[in-house]
């Protein structure tokens, strides 16, 4: 199928495809909104940070707003991460089964208008970091030059996941700058571990396309750990969480924050226990529901900054 009624292999049955109107869909899509899981992995060391960084300020004032323009800004540049991605990966899109009906490869939106698009996009998102302090501004720019480079590293390393890593765990720099006007030891300590689990999420999801990445020259961990995916799983996920919890030692944090670290930490391994590697639907659902194990993690530290600032 073409046009707007066309479906994208992986996201079917959403609300993109049976509300949204038909002119809106391929943009949508183009933007992931009918898989929104990425916005919400974009999102969620946002919120972490911002957490953190309330916790350690004790005013609690300030954070539902920063929390909603984070949440705004997370969704609308992974819009446009995803139109750069697909305009600048759209002939290897084409080759690969669950790409190839995205909406560049499979005509629904030319290149010319993606990139209008994306530039729309990009403005909407730099109008809400202009809501935030010079240095949070000059910071979130600065990861500009990591989303750009992005796409290429799977054609180049084994470790593409490191500089998704980067470009994904961005946000935990982010409620520090804002909310402090600095980046510390403890937002380091955050950003690392968060580093450490995009690295690991992002090896299951991309077992899906395993297969199709080897016999097209498409680099990743997944290709690069095979079997070894398991006990590489063990050790980002582990450096994950000791990370996190440096980071919350050196902020004080209460044990509401230890709580949602330990269970996070169970949820991890949790995802390792039921992971089949063969089986590309339920790297899938594993992969989603990281997004639940973040929020855990979150919930934690949200309140532990309510009990800090009471």
């Amino acid at each position: 199928m073409r046009g707007a009624a066309a479906r994208v292999a992986d996201a079917t049955g959403n609300w993109v495809d049976t509300r949204a109107p038909q002119w809106s869909r391929p943009y949508l899509r183009l933007s992931r909104l009918d898989r929104p899981i990425g916005s919400w992995l974009l999102l969620l060391p946002c919120w972490w940070s911002a957490a953190l960084a309330t916790g350690v300020t004790r005013d609690i004032g300030p954070l539902p707003l920063i929390l909603a323009l984070f949440f705004t800004g997370a969704f609308v540049m992974r819009g446009a991460g995803c139109a750069w991605n697909d305009i600048t990966d759209r002939d290897l899109d084409a080759r690969v089964e669950r790409t190839r009906s995205r909406p560049i490869p499979s005509g629904q939106v030319s290149v010319p208008r993606a990139s209008v698009f994306l530039v729309v996009q990009c403005l909407i998102g730099l109008a809400v970091l202009l809501q935030f302090n010079r240095f949070a501004v000059a910071t979130g720019i600065a990861s500009l030059v990591i989303v750009a480079v992005y796409p290429f590293m799977k054609r180049i390393t084994w470790w593409p996941q490191i500089v998704l890593g980067l470009a994904f765990s961005w946000g935990a720099l982010m409620g520090f700058a804002v909310l402090l006007g600095r980046i510390d030891a403890t937002a380091l300590l955050l950003y690392a571990g968060s580093i450490a689990w995009v690295i690991g999420y992002d090896t299951i999801y991309a077992h899906q396309d395993a297969e199709d990445d080897a016999l097209i020259g498409i680099k990743s961990t997944a290709l690069l750990f095979g079997a070894r995916t398991y006990r590489a799983l063990m050790v980002f996920y582990a450096a994950a969480v000791v990370l996190i919890g440096a980071a919350l030692a050196l902020a004080g944090a209460g044990f509401p924050a230890w709580i949602g670290l330990a269970v996070f930490a169970a949820h991890l391994g949790w995802q390792i226990r039921r992971l089949q590697i063969g089986d590309p639907r339920l790297c899938l659902r594993i992969f989603k529901s990281n997004r639940d194990a973040g929020l855990l993690l979150f919930v934690g530290l949200l309140a532990d900054a309510l009990m800090r600032a009471a």
